[in-house]
């Protein structure tokens, strides 16, 4: 297959997750869509390391992967807290670092 298709792929999914970024407020979803760019992200990375034939793209991704799987569970656990001081996951009604 062609490069262009994988690019063009990527490009796909990482617009998907900045549209859902910006117009989900549930954090969960947020936290989904921040996922969904980071493996866009990767997928990049593969595409041009298999493509300049060299590994040092799919070592970076795997460094990717670890920082993402740590922010995710992090990430939960600071909803969780959320969740059972506040019971929303709702962005919007989240405010205790206001006054």
């Amino acid at each position: 297959m062609d490069i262009n298709f994988y690019l063009i792929l990527a490009l796909l999914l990482f617009s998907i997750g900045v549209i859902g970024v910006l117009v989900r407020r549930n954090a969960i979803i947020v936290f989904m869509c921040i996922e969904l760019m980071l493996n866009s992200v990767n997928l990049v990375f593969v595409t041009f390391s298999s493509f300049l034939g060299n590994l040092n793209g799919q070592i970076f991704v795997f460094f990717i992967m670890t920082v993402a799987a740590a922010e995710a569970a992090i990430g939960l656990a600071i909803i969780i807290a959320l969740y059972r001081n506040k019971a929303t996951i709702n962005l919007d009604e989240i405010n205790i670092l206001k006054w």
